[in-house]
């Protein structure tokens, strides 16, 4: 496992860097993404791998890319919920015997789950990322949001193609899949799953709109929104 985050760390981190100022939406902040192919991919293959691997890929990126700062601690926590979050909440959003038996490219199930995660997971790590940003006076909440939102989402959708070719021969020919190279033991058992899922979901869904609340200051909804993501993300 811990050779496997080292991989996903360097492939993350190589292709951000690849692409550092190929297309930058706000130069020294965000760009147009396209390693984000990766994050969802490496989560549901290699579980708490990929996560830590999508982390600390963030940080080599921004580190050899130019944009190391005080960002980058948010960017840390972000996109560690971009590889997370898919395993973690593969079965838990909306359980079924279906969507439990893994990603099958022919089961609907399984790209409807997908689908509904990469967008969940996406606008999780944009409302983390963004609370923080603003909070520094950086770039304003509402622009960042979406457009970390947008990239990561239209990303990790078009990396489906990537996790269907390689699914089957990571699990049944590497024999790599997170869930056959833990013990029980060490995959541990998470303290609320359904409701950390949603409280994910309900927190991501409205830190997206936060702006458009009326009688609310922004501030204080974004950082409730990034609490209760982190929460729930706690509880899984």
């Amino acid at each position: 496992m811990i050779i496997l985050a080292a991989v996903c760390g360097a492939i993350y981190g190589a292709a951000l860097i690849a692409f550092k100022t190929a297309i930058p939406f706000i130069p020294g902040i965000t760009e147009l993404r396209v390693a984000n192919i990766f994050p969802m991919g490496f989560g549901l293959l290699f579980g708490p791998a990929g996560a830590w691997g999508t982390a600390f890929g963030n940080l080599i990126g921004d580190l050899f890319g130019g944009t190391l700062g005080p960002g980058s601690v948010a960017g840390f926590v972000g996109n560690f919920l971009l590889g997370y979050l898919p395993y973690a909440m593969w079965n838990r959003l909306i359980p079924s015997a279906q969507i439990k038996a893994g990603w099958r490219k022919e089961s609907w199930q399984s790209w409807a789950n997908y689908l509904a995660i990469a967008f969940i997971s996406s606008a999780a790590c944009a409302v983390v990322i963004s609370t923080f940003i603003d909070t520094l006076g950086i770039v304003p909440y509402p622009v960042l949001s979406k457009i970390i939102t947008l990239n990561n989402t239209l990303a990790s959708w078009i990396g489906s193609i990537l996790l269907v070719s390689i699914f089957r021969v990571t699990k049944d020919q590497l024999g790599l899949f997170w869930l056959d190279l833990m013990e029980e033991s060490e995959i541990g058992k998470p303290l609320a799953p359904i409701p950390g899922a949603w409280l994910v979901t309900m927190g991501s869904l409205v830190g997206l709109v936060a702006a458009a609340i009326p009688g609310l200051p922004l501030t204080v909804t974004t950082w409730a929104c990034t609490l209760v993501i982190l929460f729930g993300s706690f509880l899984l």
